[in-house]
């Protein structure tokens, strides 16, 4: 079977480019082998640089974002705790529903789909009861980036745990983890990092840490799965088969990120987002998000009437061989989202998009 070459501008997965795809074919080792030990050791060490980090317990958990969203609360949040929720979006959403699931007390400050949730709301959420705040940095089903300000020291002075999904923001949007006080973070390799879905980077800070036991998940559990990734002077401890070629694929991934450079990239990412909503304008949509709010790293817009949305972007797909992604929940049949992510938030990418439009749209 012969598979389509897509432009990949949709919520994920993103674009991958040829170095990534190149370091994905290499052949495959084993999981133990001394060589691609010195693969792990190496992507950890990229992880953290792109993270603005210095956790040591930095890795990519073995599945998608979702998997990463699991292993942060079956490692860090213990039934009964009181876990103060920003739900904004589809994946706040998400979120409230794994803690649930895992028998915590959730206490959800609910925020309007489009808009950031105004800080001293979730501020106010917080107090001694609480072991830990989560937020969406970057919400992926709206394109609104959320505001870590003073989020850390609410949670330090009641020794509580910040919590954060940077999916769809990581090396696409300024995010710094130890600057921010964010003691653990999960994301996703498919978005800004052009790599394939499949792995889900995590990293743990000290305060977190001291918090960790023994797991609810036998497959999550970081107590096992630091005698692989992180073993010291010991010898690695089998835990599981990691996706051994989807870590080749993050590896380089990460290399791009920072021959690059992150603030060079979070610039182009930010030009790029106004660029194409630049064009966008000009054939009758508008942002959701308001100025200030917005997610460099998607373009949610608003549909206008008149326009069959779902027969355009199907048009995109099958004539142009272009994805971009529809509303979903409350704003599914009234917007786009776009992916601006990477090798998407080149002019190249801008450019063969709105052309397409343009032909549909007359």
């Amino acid at each position: 079977m012969s598979v389509p070459e897509r432009l990949l501008l949709g919520s994920g997965p993103s674009p991958v480019p040829r170095r990534v795809l190149d370091a994905l074919a290499q052949p495959t080792i084993g999981h133990l082998d001394p060589v691609f030990a010195e693969i792990m050791d190496r992507c950890r060490a990229r992880l953290r640089d792109v993270l603005l980090t210095s956790n040591d317990v930095t890795l990519p958990i073995s599945g998608t974002g979702s998997a990463g969203m699991e292993a942060m609360v079956v490692n860090f949040v213990r039934p009964g705790d009181r876990v103060v929720c920003g739900v904004n979006g589809l994946f706040g959403q998400r979120m409230a529903d794994e803690l649930g699931r895992n028998g915590a007390d959730v206490v959800v400050v609910e925020g309007e789909w489009g808009r950031a949730i105004p800080t001293e709301r979730l501020l106010e959420a917080v107090d001694d009861r609480t072991a830990a705040l989560f937020v969406v940095h970057g919400e992926t089903s709206t394109g609104v980036r959320q505001p870590l300000d003073g989020l850390a020291d609410a949670c330090r002075a009641v020794d509580a745990l910040l919590l954060v999904d940077c999916v769809t923001s990581l090396a696409g949007a300024p995010i710094a983890i130890d600057a921010e006080g964010v003691d653990v973070a999960f994301s996703g390799t498919q978005k800004c990092l052009n790599a394939p879905p499949g792995l889900a980077p995590l990293t743990v800070g000290p305060r977190a840490l001291e918090r960790l036991r023994p797991g609810r998940s036998w497959y999550f559990d970081l107590t096992l799965l630091l005698g692989y990734w992180t073993p010291g002077e010991a010898a690695r401890a089998y835990h599981h088969t990691a996706p051994i070629n989807l870590v080749y694929a993050l590896d380089e991934a990460l290399a791009i990120v920072l021959e690059e450079g992150l603030p060079e990239r979070w610039e182009r990412h930010a030009d790029a987002h106004e660029e194409l909503l630049d064009e966008l304008r000009e054939l009758g949509f508008e942002r959701l998000a308001p100025e200030g709010e917005q997610l460099a790293s998607l373009l949610c817009v608003r549909v206008p009437e008149g326009i069959d949305e779902a027969a355009v972007r199907r048009a995109l797909l099958l004539r142009h061989d272009i994805e971009i992604s529809g509303g979903l929940g409350p704003l599914a049949g009234r917007v786009w989202r776009i992916g601006v992510m990477g090798e998407g938030a080149r002019p190249e990418a801008r450019e063969r998009l709105v052309e397409a439009l343009r032909a549909e749209l007359a």
